[in-house]
């Protein structure tokens, strides 16, 4: 069940397509406001471990996390 909160916008404009594929992909499955800070998130993660965080790398991130967030949400169901 998709969650109904607004979408706040990313922070960093170079990973707005990354949000803007990603939240199609989950699109019924979460709301683009997770998808936002799922995005952000990764993005924070990458920079702390690896020093730089690039699209890529913040995608692929992204969504390992909305998968793993998607499987706890049909477990709850």
């Amino acid at each position: 069940m998709p969650e109904t909160t607004s979408a706040p916008t990313v922070t960093d404009t170079r990973f707005a397509p990354v949000v803007d594929r990603l939240a199609s992909e989950f699109s019924g499955v979460h709301h683009d406001s997770t998808v936002t800070r799922c995005v952000d998130a990764a993005r924070h993660g990458a920079e702390e471990v690896t020093g730089r965080a690039t699209p890529d790398l913040v995608e692929r991130i992204a969504r390992q996390h909305l998968q793993v967030l998607a499987l706890a949400f049909a477990e709850r169901a």
